[in-house]
């Protein structure tokens, strides 16, 4: 299961970190967050608090505060470059890491083109309000759950992404729908839903965009057929 969501939730969310890199998925718009440890050393963050003794409350930290400091740190990293190319410079200088990784994890190369499409535009420097970085907008928990030494570099970003998108489809039974739900909103979401997509307007909008940019792909293929049927993304496209 995954260890973080990329979008912090209402609720009483449980999620059982490896460490504290996953404060950089917790939106500014809600209150305080809790951070506890049980006995076996496993960490929890949480929007509200947790109830047991074997629970122990490390700190108690308003939400906001900490995506503050967490842009602050990635600004000064000198990590986060403004790009003057353009969107199609960028595709051509990743397009070939980008098929070659596909079809590594078994993905159709315009599948992965359409979720870096959404996710980035090309941009290998690209950090969400959340704290996801790079091409793929890796969370730092996914990052280190799929063990990407280096988030910000294109070519382990993209491969922590695509391995990421592959247990998702497989998890999910090759529902593509529920797989791009799970990348947007962690499978926990889509588990709690009863394996159906949530019903947040922005985890929606994402499939949709996805789903369309795939067929976009699709469409714009050369003579070559592509690997997964035009007719099943149109289709897909637009589904509710």
């Amino acid at each position: 299961m995954q260890t973080e969501t990329r979008h912090w939730r209402p609720g009483p969310l449980r999620l059982a970190l490896a460490g504290a890199l996953a404060l950089a998925g917790v939106q500014s718009a809600l209150g305080d967050v809790y951070k506890y440890v049980d006995p076996s050393g496993k960490v929890y963050f949480t929007d509200v608090p947790l109830k047991g003794a074997q629970f122990t409350l490390e700190w108690q930290r308003a939400s906001a505060k900490l995506i503050d400091e967490n842009k602050k740190k990635l600004l000064t990293s000198g990590r986060v470059q403004a790009h003057s190319k353009s969107a199609s410079e960028r595709r051509s200088e990743h397009a070939r890491l980008i098929d070659a990784t596909a079809r590594h994890y078994g993905l159709v190369p315009e599948l992965l083109h359409a979720v870096i499409r959404t996710e980035s535009a090309y941009n290998p420097s690209a950090v969400s309000s959340a704290g996801a970085i790079g091409l793929m907008q890796l969370m730092p928990g996914t990052a280190a759950r799929y063990k990407v030494s280096d988030i910000w570099e294109p070519a382990a970003n993209v491969r922590g992404g695509a391995a990421y998108l592959r247990d998702l489809l497989d998890m999910f039974d090759q529902d593509l729908r529920l797989a791009l739900a799970g990348y947007n909103a962690g499978e926990g979401a889509v588990m709690k839903y009863g394996r159906q997509i949530p019903p947040y307007p922005e985890t929606q909008q994402y499939v949709r965009k996805v789903l369309q940019f795939l067929w976009d792909e699709q469409r714009s293929l050369p003579a070559r057929k592509a690997v997964q049927p035009t007719a099943l993304a149109t289709r897909l496209a637009k589904a509710p």
